[in-house]
């Protein structure tokens, strides 16, 4: 394998002079019809592989450049790729005019730095979800996509199941379950501990760290593992609210609201990393109330078993990942490639059978290059964005809670009984790992008033809570805000 050499201290010099990352000239992607479409890959990871082997199979599309900051994963990748070119900084990959499109598979806190300085570079995106770590960063990538007038689609593929239009078709213009009344949903999936080190983790010498970190703040790292478990680490993740959650509260956007309510209006949280004593940040059990302003949602997650003798997730209404829609006729429940349909007897009214998107919605983003048409995505940009907000805001509303109010819980609760039975199962659940809701490991937020108008809080919790609607970014790289 030949790698492509890289002056990063001129790189660095540059980035730091334009106040950007690094700055190149506009270009035009050459990927139009009939011609064939070069893709380059920045990460090599897991995710990223998966791509590889859909884009790699695509008729007139070609893998020609991969990168990660980890030199050992781009060699693993590159037995698959002999003829594509190497990198290890994804900044010398996009002065390549040689490459049309990229597929963004990083960290999370890398996801709209890169794909905002790839459509500045004239590179068309397809980002992996989350879309952002952080709201206005988001907000900074649509932006980028309209200037630049690049292709960019957000990697919920759900959104390219066939079901998904069977499902909406079903529940809102045949109204067959008539209007729908609240909305709940759940992602319970088991994960280990990530560990805690009493000394910081070393970082093998095989990867770039100061490429690695991007935009990140530069920490000492206390559990195993660099990679993957950076998901439970502020500094890099979003939790498994942005990992997972992001998936099933899209689906409910999507089915439940048809992407009509942007973000909620008002957001309250609770939850804590409990029962494990490891280094990860992000909660292990978190319940939130959305306020729509229309149908109130609420989102159970957890990655405890159901106990400390089970292996399993605790039973909760509907799928484990998935969304439930009660509606005044039956209940939706929703889930990857199937749903099913209940009348208000619980017999069943009719199932739906997907593929849970796939390779559909690759080829979707590929059609679109070709087509120049952004409106044609499964999921654009700005449909990503939305979606990825309330993961944001969730996060944000756990982040700013405090000591567990139970009064203000319970007060909530009278008015929304949907809030009122998840905490009640969160407090059982809890309870089967001998934690109570009053435990100092469970915090809880005040009633957090969002305005999309402004993109900024309101009232209690406001000050806190704006401070995490962006973060502080890493010289040199940085996201400029744009017009």
């Amino acid at each position: 394998m030949t790698s492509q050499s890289i002056n990063r201290r001129s790189l660095l010099q540059t980035a730091a002079a334009a106040g950007a990352v690094w700055s190149v000239p506009l270009g035009v992607s050459r990927g139009m019809a009939n011609d064939e479409i070069r893709i380059g890959f920045i990460s090599c990871g897991g995710r990223a592989g998966e791509h590889m082997r859909v884009f790699g199979k695509m008729e007139g599309v070609r893998v020609v450049a991969l990168c990660d900051p980890d030199s050992g994963r781009v060699a693993q990748r590159a037995k698959d790729f002999p003829k594509a070119k190497t990198f290890a900084d994804c900044r010398a990959l996009l002065d390549d005019k040689e490459i049309d499109a990229v597929v963004v598979a990083t960290c999370n806190h890398w996801h709209c730095l890169a794909a905002i300085c790839a459509m500045e570079a004239g590179k068309d995106v397809y980002v992996e979800k989350p879309l952002s770590h952080s709201q206005w960063e988001g907000e900074q990538t649509v932006k980028a996509a309209r200037k630049y007038n690049r292709i960019c689609q957000v990697g919920t593929q759900q959104r390219s199941d066939p079901m998904q239009s069977e499902i909406k078709q079903f529940l809102h213009q045949e109204k067959a379950l008539g209007n729908i009344k609240s909305c709940r949903v759940n992602r319970y999936g088991v994960r280990a501990p990530i560990g805690r080190r009493a000394t910081p983790l070393a970082v093998d010498s095989s990867v770039d760290f100061n490429l690695w970190l991007g935009p990140a703040q530069e920490r000492p790292i206390f559990r195993d593992n660099l990679q993957y478990d950076w998901h439970w680490d502020w500094n890099t993740g979003s939790g498994e609210m942005g990992n997972w959650g992001v998936h099933v509260l899209d689906d409910a956007r999507n089915n439940v609201f048809l992407d009509q309510v942007i973000l909620p209006k008002r957001i309250m949280a609770g939850g804590g990393r409990v029962a494990w004593d490891d280094a990860g940040e992000t909660p292990n059990v978190h319940f939130v109330y959305f306020d729509t302003g229309e149908i109130p949602t609420v989102i159970g997650l957890s990655n405890l078993p159901a106990s400390p003798q089970e292996k399993g997730s605790p039973k909760v209404p509907g799928p484990s990942s998935g969304y439930v829609a009660y509606c005044e006729g039956g209940r939706f429940e929703g889930q990857r490639g199937r749903a099913v349909a209940f009348d208000n007897e619980g017999k069943e009214v009719r199932r739906f059978r997907g593929n849970s998107g796939g390779q559909n919605h690759q080829t979707n983003f590929i059609e679109c290059v070709r087509s120049r048409d952004s409106s044609a995505l499964n999921t654009d940009v700005e449909v990503g964005n939305a979606s990825t907000g309330w993961c944001n805001l969730a996060n944000i509303a756990f982040r700013v809670g405090r000591e567990f109010d139970s009064g203000a819980a319970h007060e909530l609760a009278s008015e929304i009984p949907e809030w009122g039975g998840l905490l009640t199962e969160m407090k059982q659940h809890l309870g089967a790992h001998h934690i109570d809701l009053g435990n100092s490991s469970i915090k809880l937020s005040p009633m957090l008033i969002y305005s999309t108008e402004k993109s900024s809080f309101t009232g209690q919790g406001a000050s806190a809570a704006n401070q995490l609607l962006k973060r502080e970014y890493r010289e040199p790289f940085s996201i400029k805000e744009l017009s």
